[in-house]
């Protein structure tokens, strides 16, 4: 019937009369061959509601769809689908400390063995009543977790620990985190030394430079803690 309408009265006035949008005007049937694709984005960001639509769009090329960044966004916003927003955090690094620094050795550097690199990191993570802090220690050539620990608080033990149970599995050559204070203290400092691992860090304010451990830590957020029903 709006087709019939559309010759004779105003586009404008036939949505007023109908109660109707303008865009639903102007809509056309999409093809067949693109339902396969929607019921997969729906049912991708449905199980990683936090992903944004670079990440949908990786998934779905996982899962043999051939699609790019453009067309998912397109499509998110079509289906009303937007990634969940990042929260505000709480600051788990303080680089405001006096003990020593170290300069970055894993810039340029290509990792080829086991044990060559470990990264270090602390997030937190949000609790019904209170937050909870993790502690990860990550070999960088295999991405197997070394080490790590779950406390209530951002005191030295936190990491110290971590580091006592990585122990367990090896030794680093190199130990790369940020300049947080918990990584530079002397403790901890003198538990890196005493297996002789150097000891990297990365610049104030500079996180990509400890990517690999960041990447980590989102993605232990997004694809565990967040989609938890006991957190």
């Amino acid at each position: 019937m709006m087709l019939l309408l559309r010759e004779h009265y105003p586009i404008n006035k036939l949505c007023e009369v109908l109660g109707m949008p303008r865009s639903s005007a102007y809509y056309e049937p999409r093809p067949a061959e693109d339902q396969p694709l929607l019921d997969a984005l729906i049912e991708v960001a449905g199980q990683w509601p936090t992903y944004g639509y670079r990440r949908l769009t990786k998934q779905l090329q996982r899962e043999g769809y051939i699609v790019n960044f453009k067309r998912v966004r397109r499509l998110m916003h079509e289906l009303g689908i937007m990634g969940k927003a990042p929260e505000r955090k709480p600051r788990t690094t303080d680089s405001g400390h006096t003990y020593p620094r170290y300069p970055n050795l894993v810039e340029n550097l290509k990792v080829t063995r086991p044990d060559e690199v470990w990264v270090a990191d602390i997030t937190y993570i949000r609790l019904r009543k209170e937050f909870v802090y993790l502690a990860v220690l990550m070999d960088m050539h295999t991405r197997c977790i070394r080490g790590w620990h779950l406390g209530r608080g951002l005191d030295q033990e936190l990491t110290l620990t971590a580091l006592r149970r990585a122990y367990e599995q090896g030794r680093p050559e190199i130990h790369h985190s940020d300049q947080g204070v918990q990584y530079a203290a002397t403790a901890y400092v003198e538990m890196l030394m005493s297996v002789d691992s150097q000891i990297s860090m990365a610049s104030v304010g500079v996180p990509e430079e400890n990517g690999y451990a960041e990447r980590l830590m989102r993605t232990i957020k997004e694809e565990e803690v967040d989609l938890s029903e006991s957190v």
